[in-house]
């Protein structure tokens, strides 16, 4: 291999490597606006004049629901705080697969409070048995959407 080779597949990594981080970006966008969304409703509720007369475990239900949106929002954002502080990126690989673990509890973090508001909001409407179901209905989609589809695919394209 000659040394013009060894710099082409070098700049073919970093463009790699680039293009993998601007699909990571993009994909948070697609993401932070979902938990900025839902944060935003959860932080009128209390304030709503019946939020007082629910009952404490649907309390409960809406203090988990709004943590976890939260934490949603802080570990969504994180990666680009994260670069812009650390920057010059020194450690590309490292980076983004710290970004992408972060992205991925983030993911789960949010998946949970997509649950619990289904749960909470359904409940407050139809009661909670339909809320209840409600709930599962959307967890087994989220569960679909987000892991079975992917992983099926993976599986697919190894093949």
């Amino acid at each position: 291999m000659t040394v013009q080779d060894d710099e082409s597949r070098t700049g073919q990594l970093m463009e790699d490597d680039d293009g993998d981080l601007t699909d990571m970006l993009g994909e948070l966008r697609v993401l932070l606006p979902t938990a900025q969304l839902l944060s935003a409703f959860l932080i009128a509720v209390p304030f709503a004049p019946g939020f007082r007369s629910i009952v404490q475990a649907e309390k409960n239900v809406f203090l988990a629901t709004f943590m976890l949106s939260i934490a949603a929002l802080v570990l969504f954002t994180a990666p680009a705080v994260q670069h812009r502080l650390m920057r010059p990126l020194r450690q590309r690989a490292n980076f983004k697969a710290r970004a992408s673990r972060q992205m991925l509890v983030g993911a789960a973090s949010l998946a949970i409070a997509l649950v619990l508001a289904t749960q909470f909001v359904l409940s407050e409407v139809l009661g909670h048995v339909a809320g209840n179901i409600a709930a599962a209905f959307i967890g087994a989609l989220i569960g679909v959407m987000w892991l079975l589809v992917p992983l099926t695919w993976n599986r697919r394209q190894a093949a």
